[in-house]
């Protein structure tokens, strides 16, 4: 859900692949592997009419987390983890033969971060939540991948490769900040340009909703033609190949 919050990943593809695809959030904020398997068949139905041409599968942070006393919380074992991720990747490739998908592993945690925003806070019990965590999870998650044909992006380690990563790539130790979602984004395109996909979904090869030329664009400067704004992507901060 947050994807989409302050210059979230969601936000940032959702521009991207504005005019080329529509791109649909299904993301429940808090939630871990073992409720998405529990809905993933309604939230992905075999009937549909239209099938998505693409999946990104986001869960471990959450099931990463130490067991709460209560047994109530978050946690999900790792073998449980494994599992439910394995089902839900046999789920989503039943859908078509055309519906590609990629899994985002389990990101670091910056503990310091985290243990700063959980002091200033009285709703919810202290949270358990290690880095070693995050690298055994993201760990099974790409071993899981490997084994199943799936694409992959390492967010435990490409999060890490800036030097200022536990400050400037969170929020609160556990969520991105706009400039830990730039870092997301970029890894997801550097799959779909690399994936030998057919289509490729990568969004410069996809077509332009009503692209093409019009009289009523905007006059050029010569007063006779006109410019075509369709693919215009100045306004990006960021020029995503």
């Amino acid at each position: 859900m947050l994807s989409y919050s302050n210059g979230g990943w969601g936000a940032i593809l959702a521009d991207i692949y504005s005019r080329k695809a529509d791109v649909l959030l299904r993301g429940y904020n808090g939630w871990n592997s073992r409720r998405a398997f529990q809905v993933v068949d309604q939230v992905f139905p075999k009937d549909a009419v239209v099938q998505p041409s693409l999946v990104i599968v986001y869960f471990g942070g959450n099931d990463s987390m130490g067991p709460h006393p209560s047994g109530l919380g978050p946690h999900v074992p790792l073998p449980e983890y494994i599992e439910n991720m394995r089902k839900i990747a046999i789920h989503l490739k039943s859908l078509s033969e055309k519906t590609r998908i990629i899994y985002l592993s389990c990101p670091p945690v910056s503990e310091e971060k985290l243990r700063e925003w959980t002091s200033n806070t009285e709703l919810i019990s202290p949270v358990v939540r290690t880095n070693e965590n995050c690298r055994i999870y993201s760990e099974a998650c790409k071993e899981l991948c490997r084994e199943m044909g799936l694409k992959v992006v390492d967010l435990w380690s490409a999060i890490q490769k800036r030097d200022d990563w536990k400050n400037a790539c969170f929020t609160d130790g556990i969520h991105f900040s706009s400039e830990g979602s730039k870092v997301v984004v970029e890894e997801i395109m550097k799959v779909l340009k690399e994936a030998e996909w057919e289509p490729s979904l990568h969004w410069k090869s996809l077509p332009t909703e009503f692209g093409e030329d019009s009289m009523y664009d905007l006059v050029a400067s010569n007063g006779k033609d006109t410019i075509n704004p369709s693919e215009w992507a100045f306004h990006r901060e960021i020029q995503w190949d």
